[in-house]
C-alpha cells in the first residue's frame, strides 16, 4: 500500500527553556514554580502578541511555530527583554534565565503538532544559547535581512546532536538599541494609552477593514473614560505594520500604556487577542482573547470593543494605585490621593472607609474643584452608612451630599463622578428621580462603563422595576467580571430579588456575593432577611451571630434611623424588612 501523503509547510520554529531548571526545582520546589508560572504568562503573552501559536510545552520548556522568521525572533528579544525586567523585581537569589533558539525550516504536520528536523534544530540552537541569550540559524538569518534593528555574532559552524550536517549559527546581540532621534514626549498629569493597530493574522487583505474597525471601535470606547489620556487614532495608526519597540513607542507618543492585538479569522469565526502593557516597564498589565461569529460584523465589533473597555478599565486603575503607592508621600498631588483613596476603599474595611474619606478631603484641600475626590467623600460615607461602620453623623451626610452635588457640578462630562454621586444622592439624600438622570447621563458619556450599570440596577430596583434592575447588573457584570468592587453587582442583584419577595433567588445572590467579600454587612442582613422570611430560623439565628460580629450596634431601631431621612425604600419594601429583621432576633433596641 502506498504511504498517505505526509503535510508539510515551512516555519519559522521558537523554542525556549529555562537554564538549570533541574538544579533550581530541587532547591525550591515551590518558589520556582511560582516563578515560571509569572514567566509563562509573559512568554505566552508575547507569542500570542507576535503572531505565534504554542504546540509543545514540557516543564520549563515551550515550542512555538510563527508564519514568519521576524515576528518570531523579535518575540524572543522581547521576551529576554521583559524576563530581565520580571528578573529585576525579583527576591529570589537566582533569576530565571530562558535560553532561546530559533529555526526556519521544512517541518511536518501531524494535527495540532510539529514534527521533523526544523523542530530538532531550533531545540539543539536553545541548548547552544548561553541563559538569557538568543541563538538563530543562518536560514532564520537571511530570511531576517535587514528587516529588523539588531546585530548578530557569527558562532561559526556548530555539530549539534542527531544532525547530520553542521548548523550555522548566530547570537542576537540584544543590547539597548541607539537612541531614537525622536524626542520623548513628557507623560501626562493622567493615565494615558494608545491603542496600536492590531494585526490581522487571516491572511486575507480584504479583512484588514474588520481589524482597522475593531480598533477604531476600542479606541472610541476607551476614549469615554475621562480619567484617560487617549492617542488619536491617527498618530496611533502611524505605526502600523511596522516592528516596534514598545517602549519607544511610549516615549514618542507620551504614553504610559499600549494596547496591542491581533485578529484571526477563519470560516465564519473570528478571534480576537488584545493585551495592555506599561510602555515604562515593559510590564502585561491584562491580556485576553475573544470569539464570535461574523453574522453580523458590527455588532461583534461592538461587543468587542465593550468588552475590552470594560476589562482593562479596572485593570488600569489598579495600575496607577499601584504606581501612586510608591510615590513618596510629600510629592502627593490631588490624583494621587485620590488613588490611594481608592485603594482603601477596595479594602472594603471600616478603617479603610474611613482613611478613603480622610485621603479624599485632602485631595480636596489640594484642588477644591477635583470633582472625583468630592464624589468619593459622598460615596465613602454611603458605605460607611450602609454597612453600619463608623460614627457617621448627620452633619457628615450633609457634608457628602453637598460635596456630591459640588462634584456633579464640576465632573458634569466624568461618568464615574456621576455615577458615584448617583449613588450617593439616591441612597443618603432619597432623590431617586436626580439620581436616575444623572445615571443616565453617565451612560450616555460612556455605555461601557459598570459602575454606572451597576447604579442604574440600584435606583431601578428601589423603583420596584426589578427585572430592569438584574438585567443592568447582569451588564456590568459582562463589562468588568474582575473589577475589585464587583460584589456590589451581585448584591444589588440580590437586592432585586429580595424586594421582589423571591427569597431563595436573593439568597443565591447573596452568597455569591459573601464568596467575594465576605465582609459585606449589607449583603448578611439581605441573607438575614430572607431566610426569616422562608421560615429559616435557625439559620438565621446563626447567620446573626456572624453579622453582629461585623456590626455590633445593628438595631431594629438604629436600622430606621439611617433611613429615617430619605425615602429611598418603598412603605412596602421597609415593612417587610424590618419584620425579617425581628423574626430573625435583631434587637429593637
Amino acid at each position: 500500500m502506498p504511504a498517505p501523503p505526509v503535510e508539510r509547510k515551512l516555519a519559522a520554529i521558537f523554542a525556549a527553556d529555562i537554564a538549570g531548571y533541574s538544579r533550581l526545582m530541587a532547591r525550591d520546589e515551590v518558589g520556582t514554580l511560582t516563578r515560571l508560572k509569572a514567566c509563562r504568562v509573559i512568554v505566552d503573552g508575547l507569542i500570542a502578541s507576535h503572531r505565534g501559536r504554542i504546540f509543545n510545552t514540557a516543564g520549563d520548556s515551550v515550542v512555538a511555530d510563527f508564519a514568519s522568521a521576524v515576528d518570531a525572533v523579535q518575540c524572543a528579544v522581547a521576551v529576554q527583554a521583559a524576563i530581565a525586567t520580571e528578573n529585576a523585581g525579583c527576591i529570589a537569589d537566582e533569576p530565571l534565565l530562558f535560553r532561546i533558539g530559533v529555526h526556519v525550516g521544512d517541518i511536518i504536520v501531524d494535527g495540532e503538532n510539529l514534527l521533523g528536523d526544523g523542530v530538532n534544530i531550533a531545540a539543539r540552537l536553545e541548548a547552544l544559547a548561553e541563559p538569557g541569550a538568543v541563538c538563530v540559524s543562518a536560514a532564520a538569518r537571511d530570511y531576517i535581512g535587514n528587516k529588523l534593528p539588531l546585530a548578530f555574532d557569527d558562532l561559526g559552524d556548530q555539530q549539534v546532536k542527531n544532525i547530520a550536517q553542521p548548523i550555522r549559527v548566530y547570537r542576537v546581540q540584544v543590547a539597548e538599541p541607539a537612541a531614537q532621534s525622536v524626542a520623548a514626549l513628557p507623560l501626562p498629569d493622567k493615565p494615558s494609552l494608545a491603542v496600536l493597530s492590531f494585526q490581522n493574522m487571516s491572511g486575507d487583505p480584504e479583512q484588514e477593514y474588520f481589524a482597522d474597525g475593531i480598533v477604531e471601535d476600542i479606541t472610541t470606547a476607551i476614549a469615554r473614560l475621562s480619567w484617560l489620556f487617549v492617542i488619536a487614532r491617527n498618530s496611533s495608526f502611524t505605526y502600523k505594520g511596522k516592528a516596534v519597540d514598545l517602549k519607544q513607542v511610549g516615549r514618542e507618543l507620551g504614553v504610559r500604556y499600549v494596547l496591542e492585538g491581533s485578529v484571526r479569522k477563519a470560516g465564519n469565526r473570528v478571534r480576537i487577542t488584545g493585551q495592555l502593557i506599561d510602555t515604562t516597564s515593559g510590564a502585561h498589565i491584562w491580556a485576553d482573547r475573544f470569539d464570535g461569529a461574523l453574522d453580523d460584523i458590527f455588532e461583534l465589533q461592538d461587543q468587542v470593543a465593550s468588552s475590552v473597555a470594560g476589562a482593562i478599565e479596572p485593570r488600569l486603575r489598579q495600575a496607577e494605585i499601584e504606581r501612586a503607592a510608591r510615590k513618596p508621600t510629600d510629592s502627593l498631588d490631588a490624583y494621587d490621593l485620590y488613588l490611594r483613596a481608592l485603594a482603601q476603599l477596595h479594602k472594603y474595611t471600616d478603617e479603610g472607609l474611613v482613611e478613603a474619606v480622610t485621603l479624599a478631603k485632602r485631595a480636596l484641600a489640594i484642588d477644591p474643584s477635583y470633582a472625583p475626590a468630592a464624589a468619593m467623600v459622598g460615596w465613602g460615607r454611603m458605605l460607611q452608612r450602609i454597612q453600619g461602620w463608623g460614627a457617621v453623623s448627620e452633619a457628615d451626610v450633609a457634608e457628602a451630599i453637598v460635596l456630591a452635588r459640588q462634584a456633579i457640578e464640576v465632573g458634569r462630562n466624568d461618568p464615574d463622578v456621576l455615577s458615584m454621586a448617583g449613588y450617593t444622592i439616591s441612597l443618603l439624600a432619597g432623590d431617586n428621580a436626580a439620581a436616575a438622570a444623572l445615571i443616565d447621563r453617565a451612560l450616555a458619556l460612556n455605555p461601557n462603563s459598570a459602575i454606572a450599570w451597576n447604579a442604574r440596577g440600584f435606583v431601578l430596583a428601589v423603583q420596584s422595576e426589578f427585572a430592569a434592575a438584574i438585567e443592568a447588573n447582569q451588564q456590568a457584570m459582562r463589562l468588568s467580571p474582575r473589577d475589585p468592587l464587583a460584589f456590589f453587582f451581585a448584591v444589588t442583584i440580590a437586592f432585586a430579588h429580595l424586594a421582589a419577595g423571591r427569597y431563595e433567588e436573593a439568597i443565591e445572590w447573596v452568597d455569591r456575593t459573601l464568596h467575594a467579600q465576605p465582609r459585606s454587612v449589607v449583603a448578611m442582613r439581605f441573607k438575614l432577611v430572607s431566610l426569616a422570611h422562608l421560615g429559616r430560623i435557625d439559620e438565621a439565628r446563626e447567620l446573626l451571630k456572624r453579622l453582629l460580629d461585623l456590626s455590633p450596634g445593628l438595631t431594629i431601631a438604629a436600622w430606621r434611623a439611617s433611613y429615617a431621612t430619605t425615602s429611598v425604600f418603598t412603605p412596602e419594601f421597609l415593612g417587610r424588612y424590618v419584620d425579617g429583621l425581628r423574626k430573625a432576633g435583631v434587637p429593637e433596641e
